[in-house]
């Protein structure tokens, strides 16, 4: 369901690029530093306080790019059993050092960093994008395919978020030649935030002497305090956070709501896992029915904050890829009976081939792929197809390790599928319309960019239809839908290939494009009433109370609101449900509860 706004993808599966959520934390150093002991210089233990240290906990930090020396002292002043803290101290140890020997260009107490870039280990993942970079040369003979891995360095794309979550392009860049290309966002914004820090230190003149082992003493703790209340600021505001107490990927943390793996909710066509019963109270069952979707994998806590505010009913988590070709991680809270769901038939292709059997021809056997990742709002360019095809034709038949994963990863990111000989190309509107359940041509009349927006925002028929295909018997003379947030017409498409007559919808849909979509397959296929409302927020108590009196009431009120503050790459904008898009959840909740009251005494 779509409110006009975009909605990046979730996280994926092993057949998905994660991109949906927050990043994993990368084990491999960002940049390897000879002058920094590794783990062959490491003994076996160290002795600190009287205590035998292992060495995987000092090469733990090394292979971040502390030098041990640096490690051994954090580790002297504060111990090793609170991880958080430990790197944050490690961060302001480092912070303050790199400070000093910027401007002063000597050490302090051996714990300077020095920037080595090794020339042995090069492919584009830690090219840093310059043409001139310290006389460095690519292994390749090729002056093309040295181009065409000059142009391909994620440092532009790092520094432009960072930049987008208001740090300068300076301060972004300095970060990423600190902490490496391959660096995670949240380590980026504690290098930047303690960088900033470090300044003001160096903006006092600060004598050699206090830049030392009494750095700390000298400012009383407060410069230490303040930097580390920063740091964890923005761990927390970007999804970051010590090992010691980072939330888990998988959502299993306190307060949060774990995620299947499975994800095939409480059942699903064919599928030979244990069965699920749950009993719901007299209360909380339909009519009126209730169906919402929102990304399974928003951020900590969320989910559990969504079931508390529709009657503690536990969502069913389904990842469509299991009924269809492309991934789709959501979750659903409803009160529908989950025995004697049926699929929609004919079933729908379940892998690429089955779903584009042509694609065949060109597909590389080192592509793996039998899905496709999450459908997107939008879709690779012109220009990003142009150079995994260079890259291509400049590789070895078939291609090196670097250049096949550069190209996967691609493909995977964008869905990319293969089209001719070394050429890939972005799935077609009508395309997506099919892996998603809906019509041919169901959103044709409107802009391609717009098509991909309206899509990537949408629900999957299929899944839906199978969790609807209940109300089939329920309902044979027809229901009366409330259907917020309405987008395409996901839930209506659906309840349509259902079979299920649709006497009134009332929709409620601020987006022009979608509304377009939506009411032009209505006029062609649908006899019932149709009643628009566009802003939610006209969709008062009072105007519900009159529906409710004109219609009789609703036997299903559906939707999703959007996901833009749950889901995505960009931390910067996912707040969760108080974030200025999601916040519209609570509407359906408002809207939901005042159905539910104004209907208490009707029932089957």
């Amino acid at each position: 369901m779509s409110q006009g706004w975009t909605s990046d993808s979730d996280d994926s599966d092993k057949f998905e690029w994660d991109n949906d959520g927050v990043a994993e934390p990368s084990s491999a150093p960002a940049m390897r530093n000879f002058d920094s002991p590794g783990p062959s210089t490491l003994g076996s233990n160290e002795w600190i306080n009287g205590e035998v240290l292992p060495t995987s906990l000092i090469e733990r930090y090394v292979v971040m790019g502390f030098p041990k020396e640096m490690v051994m002292k954090s580790i002297k002043e504060i111990g090793h059993s609170d991880a958080d803290a430990l790197l944050e101290l490690l961060l302001t140890y480092k912070a303050l050092d790199d400070d000093d020997a910027g401007g002063n260009n000597h050490s302090t107490s051996g714990c300077i960093l020095p920037v080595v870039e090794d020339d042995d280990d090069l492919d584009f993942e830690n090219w840093d994008g310059d043409d001139d970079a310290g006389g460095r040369e690519s292994s390749s003979d090729d002056s093309g395919y040295e181009d065409f891995l000059r142009e391909m360095s994620e440092r532009d794309e790092k520094i432009k978020s960072l930049v987008n979550m208001g740090f300068s392009e300076d301060e972004s860049n300095e970060a990423i030649i600190r902490c490496g290309v391959d660096a995670d966002i949240c380590v980026l914004v504690d290098s930047v935030s303690a960088s900033r820090v470090a300044e003001d230190c160096h903006s006092r003149n600060l004598s050699d002497h206090q830049v030392t082992d009494r750095c700390f003493n000298s400012f009383g703790g407060r410069k230490k305090a303040r930097l580390m209340e920063e740091s964890r600021k923005k761990r927390k505001r970007y999804g970051g956070g010590g090992q010691g107490n980072r939330p888990s990927l998988d959502g299993s943390d306190e307060d949060s709501m774990p995620l299947p793996n499975p994800m095939v909710g409480f059942n699903l066509p064919g599928y030979s896992g244990p069965s699920v019963t749950r009993m719901l109270s007299k209360l909380d069952t339909g009519p009126p029915f209730f169906y919402y979707e929102n990304v399974a994998r928003a951020p900590k806590g969320e989910w559990a904050k969504i079931s508390r505010n529709m009657f503690d009913i536990q969502p069913e988590f389904v990842d469509s890829l299991h009924l269809c070709a492309a991934a789709r991680k959501r979750g659903y809270i409803h009160n529908l009976p989950i025995e004697n769901r049926s699929p929609l038939l004919p079933l729908p292709p379940k892998t690429i081939f089955e779903a584009f059997p042509h694609y065949k021809k060109w597909w590389p056997s080192w592509d793996t792929r039998t899905h496709l990742n999450c459908l997107q709002t939008c879709v690779a360019s012109a220009k990003l197809t142009d150079r995994i095809q260079r890259a291509l034709v400049s590789s070895s038949n078939p291609p090196t390790k670097s250049v096949q994963k550069y190209v996967m990863d691609e493909c995977k990111k964008w869905n990319l599928v293969w089209v001719g000989k070394n050429k890939v190309a972005p799935l077609e509107p009508d395309e997506m319309e099919y892996i998603l359940g809906f019509p041919r041509d169901h959103t044709r009349g409107v802009g391609k960019t717009q098509r991909y927006k309206s899509l990537g925002n949408s629900f999957q028929v299929d899944t839906v239809a199978y969790h609807l295909s209940v109300l089939r018997r329920m309902f044979p003379n027809g229901v009366c839908v409330l259907s917020l947030f309405t987008g395409i017409g996901g839930g209506e498409v659906a309840l349509h290939k259902l079979g299920i007559h649709m006497r009134v919808v009332v929709s409620v849909e601020i987006g022009e494009a979608s509304k377009k979509i939506f009411k032009s397959w209505w006029d062609q296929t649908q006899t019932g009433t149709l009643i628009e409302i566009t802003d939610v927020k006209s969709l008062t108590n009072d105007r519900v109370a009159s529906l409710i009196s004109q219609f009789g009431g609703f036997d299903l009120v559906i939707g999703g609101s959007p996901c833009n503050n749950l889901a995505g790459s960009n931390q910067h904008h996912r707040d969760g449900l108080e974030g200025k898009h999601s916040a519209l959840f609570y509407d359906y909740v408002r809207i939901l509860n005042f159905v539910k009251s104004a209907m208490g005494g009707r029932r089957m």
